[in-house]
């Protein structure tokens, strides 16, 4: 049998700069490779977001972020905040690098980032070598889908892979915050 028949359909889905819906922490997520400017303009489409607003990232462990990050420019008096609230649903604004894709950071110099403690989308960013863009799976403005039905209903056959798995019992989307001051933008 072919390797590209026993490869996973998230992988494929993933390899083909396709979009793709996954559980997280608390809601359901579309994702993508953040390195494919087609994937994240399909996704951005399907959500109805402009690419301004920017993108945040969703890693397995903060070495799957270096290619983002500035981590030069991390202050070090919150690398101790930081990293201690990690692996978990906090996603900090950090500097990006120079060469990071405007389709990610949008209008900012900086770059969302989240390193995850939920073991599908662990195992998703293991098997792809890299994170994936994550935001919630819901077209801007609306409530997020809380089900791989409701998504299937929304989304239908813009997404090429709907992957199984339980969300990860967090009440609200991840709490995000400044690397440079601590600030919550969101609780």
């Amino acid at each position: 049998m072919s390797q590209e028949l026993t490869k996973p359909a998230f992988l494929r889905a993933l390899e083909e700069e396709k979009v793709i819906v996954y559980p997280t922490e608390a809601v359901y997520g579309l994702g993508c490779d953040p390195d494919s400017e087609t994937a994240v303009h399909a996704l951005l489409a399907i959500k109805q977001r402009p690419v301004e607003k920017g993108l945040i990232l969703i890693a397995d462990n903060f070495g799957q972020l270096l290619p983002y990050v500035d981590d030069a420019k991390i202050p070090m008096d919150k690398r101790a905040d930081i990293f201690s609230s990690w692996p978990n649903a906090v996603t900090w604004v950090m500097p990006a690098k120079p060469t990071t894709p405007k389709w990610l950071t949008g209008q900012f110099d900086t770059i969302a980032v989240r390193v995850t403690n939920h073991p599908v989308v662990k195992m998703l960013c293991q098997e792809f070598g890299k994170p994936l863009v994550s935001t919630s799976a819901n077209l801007t403005g609306k409530d997020p889908v809380m089900s791989l039905s409701e998504a299937e209903q929304a989304f239908g056959e813009q997404v090429a892979c709907y992957v199984e798995g339980e969300l990860g019992g967090n009440t609200k989307p991840s709490q995000i915050k400044d690397a440079f001051t601590g600030k919550l933008f969101r609780e």
